[in-house]
């Protein structure tokens, strides 16, 4: 333990190299977390750090093992273990940012869904640090293409993360790869049983650190919460993002599903945003990251999981669109925003049965959360005619306007029209995609969505309300309802206009049951995408890995191109033409043509959903809220 009062990182004994990048980086005085532990692991004691996410951990340990490495040992002398791919790849890259002054130092970040191969090759060339997950551990040591016999240090990052997600078996066995003399650091947020027994079996004599905080989310975070309640979520959130001014912004959901479905919706509402979940592939993830960091994303929609260890600067603020299931889970969100002295805003959504979890989190984090009031049509309208003014002033300011000028001049003279009437004109044109002036709608009052078991509660409206609705009065004048024998056929479509008009041919689509789609994914895609009212949609049958879906024949031939493109699911829809009856397509390859194809006689058998479409302005009944459209679905008898 430090006897002093550690100022600056000039008074710990760190390598020269190494404290040349921490000047460069622009770090003056340790965080509590490093001004403990760096001494200690510079002396090679084993350590067991406390301390919550956002202190400073990765380099806390990162620093003083790469002051002690001996870069002519071209062989792993550290190994770093964490819970998830992206807090293996956040690892790395500081340790390589750290490192910046060390000849030929090399770094690997292992995990799962990556190249195996290269994965082999750098191994093989030689690394002096491996930072992974235990899979890919475990992997590994088991083809033999990692040693540990070299490694000095062993680091157990997020250990509680890791014992939550089922690794901690793992971990031990990893520990039992590794030289009886090396030293080992474990850090962990809380100290659960679990991970003391493996301290006590695995650390000899360590020094034990524990960071106390008087809060244990950052001041500079500006935590609110909105009470869900008069619009559905999705239309609050689109007001809140249209208000808010943010550079990016995270949205946490619960499920991997909803990541989709979410960002689909915000990016038919011109949002640059894209999903962060598990089922995308390794590849994939890296690029949203990158895009997220370079200014190409500006939202990203993710699951806690597939968030942990993400530290993008560029990050403002937090929305919990679901509410997490517990207390840790919340500031381990929130600490994706006000890092390094930034300002950040959380915002927090809450439904009437969910008060409880928000007096926790404010028990837990002992700072209060602040009701906030949801944009108003009027706050919006304000808000678009600030921006559309301002535009106005950018462009006068550097752009040259003297050939729109002489046009204008020019309008003016042939019409004999004021310049008022002229800019009014234009202005309505340029506005036309986005309407300055919103229309006033009327909010219903609150019902609660579906949650993630299909169950749904009931709105806060009694018996005797429900029972006074006027669609229940107007029913009850009408003529008895049939019997049900003497009702037509379920699977039919009603003589209420939902049937589609002139026309239909069937399309294949690539998207099915084992991608978790439903008939309203395919929907909303279609209808957004290809501009087609909700009505000329047909029938919609799931297969496993793919779907048909009937669609009004002669589609603009760029309209069906631009199809091919469009993601459902995690999948791109590689629209093609389908004949009645026909069979599922092999697989296309990679370098296939625009137009549409037909394909072979289809040998399984559909469990189908018949859907019967109301338009877009019905009551959403996806948990996600917003323009899905409802589907009525019935059983098809083949």
């Amino acid at each position: 333990m430090p006897t002093e009062i550690i100022s600056h990182f000039s008074q710990l004994a760190l390598a020269p190299a190494v404290l040349k990048a921490v000047d460069e980086i622009g770090y003056e005085t340790p965080s509590p977390i490093q001004a403990e532990s760096i001494p200690p692991l510079l002396a090679g004691r084993d350590l067991l750090g406390q301390a919550q996410t956002g202190t400073g951990k990765t380099a806390a340990f990162a620093l003083p093992l790469l002051s002690r490495l001996n870069l002519e040992l071209n062989t792993p002398q550290v190994l770093v273990l964490t819970p998830t791919r992206e807090l293996a790849i956040q690892v790395a890259e500081a340790m390589q940012k750290y490192a910046r002054h060390l000849p030929d130092f090399h770094v690997l970040p292992i995990y799962g869904g990556q190249d195996m191969g290269s994965q082999l090759r750098q191994l093989k060339r030689g690394v002096h640090i491996v930072v992974g997950t235990p899979g890919r551990i475990l992997d590994h040591l088991g083809r033999g293409t990692l040693r540990l016999n070299q490694i000095a240090t062993l680091v157990l990052d997020e250990a509680d993360e890791m014992l939550r997600m089922g690794f901690i078996d793992d971990v031990e066995e990893i520990l039992n790869h590794t030289p009886k003399e090396r030293q080992v650091a474990l850090f962990s947020a809380t100290m659960p049983d679990a991970i003391r027994q493996v301290a006590r079996r695995h650390l000899k004599d360590p020094v034990e650190i524990r960071i106390q905080t008087k809060t244990v989310t950052v001041s500079s975070i500006s935590q609110r919460y909105w009470q869900v309640s008069g619009v559905h979520k999705l239309d609050a959130l689109t007001r809140i993002l249209e208000v808010e001014e943010f550079d990016a912004i995270i949205i946490f959901v619960r499920t991997k599903t909803a990541t989709v479905e979410l960002a689909e919706k915000l990016e038919a509402r011109g949002y640059a945003s894209s999903p962060l979940n598990g089922d995308m592939n390794q590849s994939l993830r890296e690029k949203t990251v990158e895009r997220l960091k370079n200014g190409a994303l500006d939202i990203v929609i993710a699951t806690d999981v597939a968030a942990r260890g993400l530290n993008v600067e560029r990050i403002t603020h937090v929305i919990n669109y679901d509410i997490p299931t517990d207390t840790e889970a919340y500031v381990h969100r929130i600490g994706r925003t006000g890092r390094a002295g930034r300002k950040g805003e959380a915002i927090l959504f809450v439904s009437p049965r969910e008060q409880r979890m928000l007096r926790d989190i404010e028990r837990a984090t002992r700072q209060p959360i602040t009701q906030m009031q949801l944009p108003s049509h009027e706050d919006i309208t304000d808000k678009r005619i600030s921006q559309f003014k301002q535009s106005i002033t950018d462009a006068m300011a550097s752009e040259d306007l003297s050939f729109f000028e002489n046009i204008i001049n020019g309008y003016q003279q042939d019409h004999d029209t004021g310049l008022n009437e002229i800019a009014a004109a234009l202005a309505f044109l340029v506005q036309r995609e986005r309407p300055l002036l919103l229309p006033k709608k009327e909010e219903k009052p609150f019902k609660e969505e579906a949650n993630e078991e299909g169950r749904r509660t009931r709105s806060p409206r009694n018996r005797n309300e429900r029972e006074q609705r006027p669609e229940r009065a107007e029913r009850s004048e009408r003529a008895p309802a049939k019997p049900r024998a003497e009702r037509p056929e379920r699977a039919e479509r009603t003589e209420r206009g939902d049937a589609p008009s002139g026309a239909m041919m069937r399309y294949r689509i690539e998207v099915g049951r084992t991608h978790g789609a439903q008939p309203k994914h395919i929907v909303g895609a279609i209808a957004n995408e290809a501009g087609l009212d909700s009505n000329n949609i047909g029938q919609i049958k799931l297969y496993d890995t793919y779907s048909t879906v009937d669609l009004p024949e002669g589609m603009p031939k760029d309209v069906f191109q631009h199809l091919q493109k469009v993601w459902v699911c995690g999948q791109q829809l590689r629209v093609s033409v389908d004949t009645d009856g026909a069979a599922p397509a092999p697989a296309p390859s990679r370098a296939r043509s625009s137009e549409p194809r037909t394909t072979k006689p289809r040998a399984d058998k559909p469990r189908t959903r018949t859907t019967s479409l109301t338009s877009s302005t019905d009551k959403p009944r996806s948990k996600t809220g917003g323009d899905t459209l409802r589907i009525k679905r019935t059983k098809k008898v083949d």
